[in-house]
């Protein structure tokens, strides 16, 4: 990018920018963004990359084609120099250079956070400065802003600190931060596609990898910004007490998490009951758990709670699951001959299974009937347990309908006598 525009220089700009080799440098910037664009057009391809940092969800949404556009505009510039008086380059490379940034942060943070609404903010913060510095950086008032703000200084122990020191620092911060977050959620990105089995696993490597290099890029960000790592020793000391003290619970979580994703007595897709909530595991974060019900509510379950409670999970070592309906025939029915239609009717419902097959057990002598138990078994239950005991239900129903089996209900009989005289 260009220095910093003086006054005198930045009339000369405006000179040159109404003169008519600014239609040729015009041109110029033009070809050097289709060129950007058809090379991110033929590395893209023709399907859309919704979650990727470099190409985004269209063609020019992406890092790569800002950073694309700045090479081709600068090299442009370079070979324009001697040929044509550089104006319109001077204004478009700063832009492109904000551009870049922006995009590359805004891709970054969406990637790393995809559901966080303080993102969202710092996004538009970053698009502010990124732009406000560009408009300084045209009209050379950049200069004269970082001047004063290095006039401002106080003392702190036996160095001196400007505002200019902090803010740069703070940049630097934010540039170590930003591609640590790059570089985790590509990381992140091919763990979670990788080639191993067991989703649980690869979400425990994804977590351990970002939290490692989000720390290792915490001290390099401190580092960056000044900041002597010698002094995170007391720091790090109040930190434990913390942890010791007020946070015990948070971490507590925070080592669940790693102790279920590590020894996989909880794997997302599982079918779990826990406090008397039933549902499959859809996620498994540091923290907590996120069981949804097959009615579409979410619970959220601390990680320590499924350490330390009873948790039924109807999917650790086999998903089939055994499923019971009860019904009451008349005394007088033949059993011997009515089972076996029963078992029957309920091994055609498309859900049960063959193998091992229902069963109808006499479970005893009701005051009106004899009480039927019907067993049958699912390996799906994560597809709903009513739906299947319904369709079980209609075929016992049309079973015994068809062999004109009566299901006997309660009779009163009500007597009346007549009045005494």
């Amino acid at each position: 990018m260009t220095a910093p525009l003086t006054a005198e220089q930045f009339g000369e700009l405006a000179e040159s920018l109404l003169k008519p080799t600014a239609l040729i440098e015009a041109a110029v910037l033009l070809s050097c963004l289709g060129l950007a664009w058809l090379t991110v057009r033929l590395l893209r391809g023709a399907e859309s990359r919704p979650g990727s940092i470099w190409f985004g969800e269209r063609v020019i949404d992406g890092a790569l084609f800002p950073m694309l556009a700045l090479v081709f505009a600068f090299a442009a510039s370079r070979l324009l120099i001697g040929v044509v008086p550089v104006a319109v380059f001077k204004l478009a490379l700063p832009v492109l250079v904000s551009l870049a940034a922006i995009r590359l942060t805004v891709r970054v943070l969406r990637a790393a956070f995809p559901a966080s609404q303080v993102m969202r903010v710092v996004e538009r913060s970053v698009s502010w400065v990124a732009w406000v510095a560009v408009v300084l950086w045209i009209t050379g008032v950049l200069p004269l802003v970082l001047d004063e703000l290095d006039a401002i200084r106080w003392k702190v122990g036996d160095s001196q600190i400007s505002v200019r020191n902090l803010i740069e620092g703070v940049l630097s911060a934010a540039i170590v931060l930003v591609i640590v977050l790059w570089i985790s959620a590509a990381i992140e990105s091919r763990l979670l596609k990788g080639t191993i089995a067991n989703l649980s696993v690869r979400k425990m490597a994804s977590n351990l990898v970002r939290a490692l290099l989000l720390f290792v890029g915490l001290l390099f960000a401190l580092s960056a910004a000044g900041i002597d790592l010698t002094a995170l020793g007391v720091l790090g000391g109040a930190i434990g007490v913390g942890i010791g003290f007020g946070l015990q619970k948070l971490a507590a979580n925070y080592m669940s998490g790693f102790v279920i994703l590590a020894e996989r007595s909880l794997r997302i897709g599982d079918m779990v009951k826990v406090d008397g909530f039933e549902g499959y595991v859809t996620d498994i974060n540091t923290r907590a758990t996120i069981i949804r019900a097959l009615n579409g509510r979410e619970s959220i379950v601390p990680n320590e709670m499924l350490m330390t409670q009873r948790v039924e999970n109807m999917s650790l070592t086999d998903s089939t699951v055994a499923l019971t309906t009860t019904v009451q025939v008349a005394y007088g029915t033949d059993m011997d001959k009515l089972a076996p239609k029963l078992e029957a009717a309920i091994r055609a419902v498309p859900r049960v299974l063959k193998d091992p097959g229902p069963d109808v057990q006499l479970q005893g002598f009701g005051a009106h009937g004899l009480d039927l138990v019907i067993s049958f078994w699912i390996e799906d239950p994560h597809n709903g347990q009513g739906n299947v005991r319904s369709d079980v239900n209609l075929a016992i129903l049309r079973t015994l309908d068809a062999e004109g089996v009566e299901i006997p209900y309660p009779q009163q009989v009500v007597r009346q006598f007549p009045p005494e005289k």
